[in-house]
């Protein structure tokens, strides 16, 4: 708990840091660029050849829930020439977007030489001539990254401190809303008069690469999965304590569902920083299943996040908690058990049609629920924590049934 207030402290003096550092990138940029003839207008975007840079920093769930905003922006403007930019732990989620011209991947940096990549990149960016620039994030980079793109047109939250960087700003409330991502993010778009989405008709999306397909099904068959088993995916979140549902809970949902049907396969996946975590599911399932049937909890190690796609793809159902992994499992058809915390599935529920099926488990009547995350006030996190087991095996049996 310590560690991770710690962690939390560091990461707000790393954003007071940057934003510290905005003025004199603003001046280095003035100095050591060559400046780029442009007529600079605030003129509306045409339907013409538009250049438009979508920004999204940070998290993979986060991404994942532009990609309606992404096929509306295609929809609206035909033969634009249409770029994302994103850092390379999220790029996978874009890579294949059939909507996108072109992906650019902005690595992360520390101290003078981020500084640095960042400006250099910023010339990249300028020198594209993009008419339209969103930013998506709002933080200090992705704020410094649009605004140096020097695209006439630079739409992004009316954040303190950065919203000057915007010629377009758009209001963001600080409390937390009972309002879906996908429904907030798309504020910063009505400016282009693109209608207002709906699950049915814009939902997440992210295609399937072919590579990740057949490595997938490579090893689940070295796992011993048969064509006909029913693959149900138990994902592991640990590293954030406001995530972390204790491993017996995973541990004995994944052997009261394998222990049900000989058919089952419990694949448990993770992060990288949960593998242990991972490990320690599938050992304490084991444990709780007779020797023969063991098996049916597969340790089929990390899989990245082309191949979760495409497992998601193979699989009947998918547990797991509010994360990056549940919304790209979301892109897909598959049945969805998913556990919330700290968030509400009011704001990160699957955008997805209402044809597929999904169930919402929940801990009801907590006051200190939504939360930002920063400090647990019960100092439990009870919000997860306090999710039995019963409760996901219950919901997880509904889907499965055949008229689920």
């Amino acid at each position: 708990m310590q560690a991770f207030g710690l962690r939390a402290k560091l990461r707000r003096a790393a954003v007071a840091l940057t934003d510290a550092v905005l003025p004199i990138a603003s001046t280095l940029q003035r100095r050591t660029e060559t400046p780029v003839p442009r007529e600079r207008s605030s003129r509306e975007p045409s339907a013409q050849a538009v250049r438009i840079l979508i920004v999204r920093l940070r998290q993979i769930g986060d991404v994942v829930f532009t990609t309606p905003a992404i096929h509306a922006i295609r929809d609206r403007y035909p033969d634009a020439h249409l770029a994302y930019l994103v850092e390379p732990a999220a790029s996978p989620v874009v890579a294949t977007n059939p909507y996108l011209t072109e992906v650019i991947v902005a690595p992360r940096w520390t101290h003078v030489r981020g500084l640095r990549a960042d400006l250099a990149l910023g010339s990249r960016l300028r020198r594209a001539r993009y008419d339209v620039a969103i930013d998506f994030h709002g933080g200090p980079r992705a704020s410094l990254l649009t605004w140096l793109s020097r695209a006439p047109v630079r739409i992004g939250y009316d954040v303190a401190g950065r919203g000057w960087m915007y010629t377009r700003r758009v209001h963001r409330p600080r409390q937390l809303r009972h309002r879906h991502s996908v429904d907030n993010q798309w504020d910063l778009i009505e400016a282009l008069d693109i209608n207002r989405p709906t699950p049915e008709r814009y939902p997440v999306e992210m295609e399937l690469d072919p590579g990740a397909v057949q490595s997938t099904a490579r090893r689940l068959a070295e796992g011993g999965v048969a064509p006909d088993d029913r693959v149900i995916i138990l994902h592991v979140s640990a590293g954030n304590p406001f995530r972390r549902w204790p491993v017996e809970s995973f541990g004995q949902v994944a052997a009261s569902l394998a222990g049900r049907d000989g058919r089952v396969r419990i694949v448990v996946t993770s992060g990288p920083s949960e593998a242990v975590a991972a490990s320690k599911v599938i050992a304490d399932a084991r444990s709780r299943l007779a020797p023969t049937d063991g098996g049916r909890v597969l340790d089929c190690g990390e899989f990245s996040l082309s191949e979760l796609r495409a497992l998601v793809e193979r699989a009947a159902l998918y547990i797991g908690g509010d994360s990056g992994p549940m919304h790209i499992a979301a892109t897909s058809h598959v049945s969805m058990v998913s556990l919330y915390g700290p968030t509400l599935p009011a704001r990160s529920a699957p955008w997805r049609s209402s044809q597929w099926r999904s169930a919402a488990v929940e801990v009801s009547g907590l006051a200190c629920r939504p939360c930002d995350q920063r400090s647990c006030t019960p100092g439990d996190f009870r919000c997860l924590g306090w999710i039995r087991p019963e409760q996901v095996i219950d919901a997880a049996a509904r889907l499965l049934a055949p008229n689920g």
